[in-house]
């Protein structure tokens, strides 16, 4: 006895449902906003790192201390982290968007991509929670500029010079010579000597040294 029931053949996908001029027009258009707004971020770090005057009118005066006069080397390494983070978030944002716009062209369900794909960014969040603390912290450290590259800070576990900094780890000279390098997240006090008037706890006033001897003679 032969089946009655018939094997269903495989057909291939539609190809004609692709919509290949709306593929070509989403990558256009993500490169085209990638590139402006790369261009534009360039031109505010230059501007920034140049020392514009451009945040010292009177309506940016709520972001006055971030951006408050520094020297040249400090101002422009701030401007260039920042810069660099921009360009990270935006590219980011700009090949996520493009993605989908052009699988939806493509002709591909992306409900389920995107449901993954959020339920894999809460895992690795979790994950690396201890990495995004030291990413937040190196962000307020360079906006509030709590110390730069060049300044004596004194944390609970070393005092020595900043000789570099990034948004994950800051690298610290010692005064013995020993190079540290500390999480941002886990500094959790730190003075700077560079700022203000320090002064060290062995200097004595000229008057102090003067009277010491005398006192002694007289005794």
């Amino acid at each position: 006895m032969f089946s009655m029931t018939a094997t269903e053949p495989i057909t291939p996908p539609d190809i004609s449902a692709i919509n290949v001029p709306g593929v070509l027009i989403s990558l256009g258009v993500g490169v085209a906003v990638w590139l402006v707004a790369s261009f534009v971020i360039v031109g505010i770090t230059k501007r920034v790192a140049a020392g514009s005057t451009f945040f010292k009118r009177p309506h940016f005066r709520w972001v006055a201390p971030a951006f408050r006069a520094l020297d040249h080397e400090r101002r422009e390494q701030r401007a260039n982290t920042i810069g660099a983070l921009l360009n990270s978030v935006v590219g980011v944002l700009v090949a996520v968007l493009t993605s989908v716009y052009v699988l939806k062209n493509l002709n591909v369900d992306v409900a389920p991509i995107l449901t993954s794909v959020g339920i894999l960014g809460i895992a690795i969040g979790f994950g690396a929670q201890q990495l995004i603390r030291d990413f937040l912290a190196g962000i307020f450290i360079t906006m509030e500029d709590q110390y730069g590259i060049g300044d004596v800070i004194e944390t609970s576990e070393v005092v020595g010079t900043v000789e570099a900094m990034n948004l994950r780890i800051t690298r610290v000279r010692a005064e013995d010579g020993t190079i540290w390098y500390l999480r941002n997240g886990e500094i959790l006090r730190v003075g700077n000597r560079s700022q203000g008037t320090y002064v060290p706890p062995d200097a004595s006033a000229p008057g102090e040294a003067d009277s010491t001897p005398q006192q002694k003679a007289g005794e």
